[in-house]
């Protein structure tokens, strides 16, 4: 009975650890990849990276942030992550178009879209003013193939008179919102992700929804 019981305790034994051995990958990727308190993964362009999430709020940027002014906004920036003042404290913001930041992370992404160079970090393009400057661009807009007549341009207009920084982040929530529903991605689209019109037309009208939703006009 003894011998038997053994035999039975490291065959149990082996069973656990062939079961642990199984779920170890699936638990290794949902470490890589799944959703973490407070922030997001950025897949797209093979950018790879986490950031903490649009509105999450600090009481202070981190130590060597880099400060620039902007329309009177004092906007910090450090390793791809943009803060705005909010009362006493900070959050992650989106930055406007147009803004320029001194450096960008040594993990920005180079991508060409549209025979253009850019560089892509947490949602953001850059374009190189060629001074050791990245001036915050636009998401580059799908290009038209001979096979395929890209959509009309859209034209936002803030009716409520919201400004420059929240438009910028509206239009990025909206554009990030309507991806999610249509599982097309615009700039992904624009590097080489194939889709059809329907996507494009499905994705055109979820964004206009949205920003419509938040108070724009959307021609």
């Amino acid at each position: 009975m003894p011998g038997r019981n053994f035999s039975s305790l490291v065959r149990l034994l082996l069973l656990t650890g062939a079961l642990l051995m199984l779920a170890l990958p699936a638990a290794q990727a949902d470490g890589r990849h799944g959703a973490r308190s407070g922030q997001w993964f950025d897949g797209a362009h093979g950018h790879r990276h986490y950031y903490p999430v649009t509105g999450w709020r600090v009481a202070a940027p981190p130590h060597h942030v880099h400060w620039v002014p902007w329309h009177g906004v004092r906007y910090g920036y450090f390793n791809g992550v943009w803060y705005q003042p909010y009362g006493a404290a900070y959050v992650v913001a989106r930055p406007p178009v147009g803004i320029v930041v001194a450096g960008l992370p040594a993990f920005a992404t180079a991508v060409t879209i549209g025979g253009l160079g850019y560089f892509y970090a947490n949602g953001v393009y850059y374009r190189d003013r060629g001074d050791s400057s990245y001036e915050v661009v636009p998401s580059p807009e799908v290009v038209s193939t001979a096979n395929h007549r890209g959509p009309a341009r859209s034209f936002v207009y803030p009716r409520l008179g919201q400004s420059a920084e929240t438009q910028a982040s509206d239009e990025y929530e909206c554009h990030r919102w309507a991806a999610d529903q249509t599982g097309f991605d615009p700039s992904a689209a624009a590097a080489g992700q194939g889709a059809g019109p329907t996507q494009r037309s499905d994705y055109a009208r979820a964004q206009g929804a949205c920003l419509e939703g938040r108070g724009y006009t959307v021609r």
